[in-house]
């Protein structure tokens, strides 16, 4: 499916158009702020509720579904596919790296908002679990698409010791301001596991952590910094409520 022509979640037909970063449908003119890409894998053991997760159903239209047999297929079909502006539907975390790295190869310098209970930054070498679910924000670094001064990681508080190593290194934090300035841009990776556990049903909860409010706060807060480039949710379960899924969306600004 072409990245410019979306199927309207309203009236089911191929027929939502990319105008710029918005989506408008020729059958039924309603109007759209993005465009979804539902990637329906996890990249682990165990992961298959999260998979699942990506066909929640949602009010935006349909630009992508990413089926690809291997990871480094769906980030290379994720990058040939990327609308303007999307919001991407996961899977697990690695559903962000193809979005990372379409986006930054667009014009203007890109920063990441990474926000998870987990740092996402550990390598085969480093992992305790080997899942790549636990890589994405490392594998998005190491291939050029965002440098570390253009990252935050919001909400971490379940961290690998070579990942608390690694963010020493390389300066990386929870502050928006070091982490956005100088940049065009920001892409909101957005694990719902940061959630206080019983906000929502996600995949890997860990104590503590903001309310579905405080959520809302941070993304609105990210949003009067700079552009949206785009917005990814994943680490859910199936279950999840999709009411909480577009508070949050519309909270980024979509």
């Amino acid at each position: 499916m072409s990245a410019l022509r979306a199927r309207c979640p309203d009236c089911r037909t191929l027929t939502a158009v990319a105008i710029g970063p918005e989506y408008q449908c020729h059958s039924c003119g309603r109007e759209f702020a993005a465009g979804l890409v539902r990637v329906p894998a996890a990249w682990g053991s165990g992961g298959e509720t999260m998979a699942d997760a990506a066909r929640i159903a949602m009010p935006y239209p349909e630009a992508a579904v990413i089926e690809e047999a291997t990871l480094e297929e769906q980030v290379a079909a994720q990058e040939r596919t990327l609308p303007e502006r999307p919001l991407v539907l996961g899977g697990c975390c690695c559903s962000h790296i193809g979005a990372i790295r379409g986006l930054s190869a667009r014009r203007g310098r890109l920063a990441v908002v990474w926000v998870d209970a987990h740092g996402d930054l550990n390598t085969p070498e480093t992992s305790p679990s080997g899942n790549a679910w636990g890589m994405p924000l490392r594998m998005a670094i190491d291939s050029g698409a965002v440098a570390p001064d253009d990252v935050a990681l919001v909400g971490a508080r379940n961290l690998d010791p070579p990942e608390v190593a690694y963010m020493r290194e390389v300066g990386i934090d929870d502050d928006l301001g070091r982490a956005l300035d100088g940049c065009e841009r920001v892409y909101i990776a957005f694990d719902v596991d940061v959630l206080r556990p019983g906000e929502l049903a996600v995949f890997m909860p860990e104590p503590g952590g903001p309310s579905l409010e405080g959520a809302e706060a941070l993304l609105r807060d990210v949003g009067s910094l700079l552009p949206l480039a785009g917005l990814g949710l994943t680490g859910l379960r199936d279950d999840a409520d999709p009411a909480a899924l577009i508070r949050l969306a519309v909270a980024a600004g979509l």
